[in-house]
């Protein structure tokens, strides 16, 4: 885990140290949220091949060496399977190769499809493990909420494919341009991909280290929408922690004193941002816990129904004969 988090923390200083090269690439004039600034004005074949097909080379190798692990491992050890260095040298080879292609073709999977599905994949993402740790934590103030056990069980034993596809996805999505967004975001990426190859490992389910990867979002959308001084930041800060302070809290094992503490200083942050900002703004707080906590729910159902239909007509199901 350090030598993952220090070979992050080096790569994004390269990519820092590199982005002047990258000054000279033309973009077309930025129209909003909906649209993604950097990418070729003028794509050509070799630029969306490049993107494209090293995406699918590294979505390919992640879900084999999932599955492998999955059907071959089985078991938790408290260092590293021969699979978790061949996923770690894996995950290390294609970010090396992101960075060639940006430097070489520049472009990513930005030029083919929406912003919305980079950020939507990365929020379902974080619902998956609001979902597999409701067992442990759950999801209000310590309450479990009532979602179906087979889905849960689901979500936990599949989760690897989803995930690796969200991280590695995005990863692509954008290239390695070195503005401050960037530069976090792949720094969040690097994490997301490092525990993605600590499977069956104990580190992989250690609570203070799945913390992070949960909490970085914060970190992540906060600094990104001060740095796009939209005025925005306060619904990342306060939406991203507020669920903190609902949700993930609850699973580090803090004394009540200290929660409470972290409650207070939660609602005192509200109230002096937002005596300044305007109550009327004040709904900003509950966008994302609302978006987050409906999807909780919805996408357990959505598991769920399909896995209940499917016991009801097998039940029903005559025999085979023999």
């Amino acid at each position: 885990m350090w030598w993952g988090i220090a070979f992050s923390t080096a790569f994004t200083a390269i990519i820092w140290a590199l982005g002047n090269r990258l000054s000279s690439v033309p973009h077309a004039a930025d129209t909003g949220a909906a649209d993604y600034y950097w990418k070729l004005i003028d794509p050509t074949f070799v630029s969306r091949a490049s993107a494209w097909g090293l995406y699918l080379a590294h979505q390919l190798v992640s879900w084999g060496l999932i599955f492998y692990a999955q059907t071959r491992v089985r078991k938790y050890t408290n260092g590293l399977h021969p699979i978790n260095i061949w996923a770690l040298g894996a995950n290390a080879v294609f970010i090396f190769l992101h960075l060639l292609q940006t430097h070489v073709w520049y472009d990513g999977l930005a030029q083919d499809v929406s912003i919305f599905s980079s950020q939507g994949s990365v929020i379902v993402l974080l619902v998956f493990v609001l979902i597999m740790e409701n067992p442990r934590r759950g999801v209000f103030f310590g309450i479990k909420a009532p979602l179906a056990k087979d889905a849960v069980g689901f979500v936990k034993k599949y989760h690897g494919y989803f995930f690796s596809w969200a991280a590695i996805y995005t990863f692509w999505y954008h290239p390695m341009e070195a503005t401050p967004g960037h530069l976090i975001g792949f720094f969040y990426m690097f994490f997301l991909m490092l525990q993605g190859s600590l499977f069956f490992t104990r580190i992989h389910k250690n609570k203070y280290w799945t913390f992070v990867q949960e909490f970085l979002v914060l970190i992540h959308g906060t600094l990104v929408a001060v740095f796009q001084g939209a005025g925005l930041y306060p619904m990342f800060l306060f939406g991203f922690g507020g669920i903190f302070i609902i949700t993930q809290m609850y699973g580090l094992g803090l004394s009540r004193m200290a929660r409470f503490a972290l409650i207070g200083v939660y609602c005192a942050a509200v109230v002096f941002v937002y005596s300044g900002r305007g109550l009327a703004k004040l709904n900003e707080i509950i966008r994302i816990p609302a978006i987050d906590y409906l999807l909780v729910f919805v996408l357990t159902g959505l598991i769920a129904g399909p896995m209940w239909l499917y016991k009801r007509f097998a039940a029903k199901a005559p025999a085979l004969p023999s």
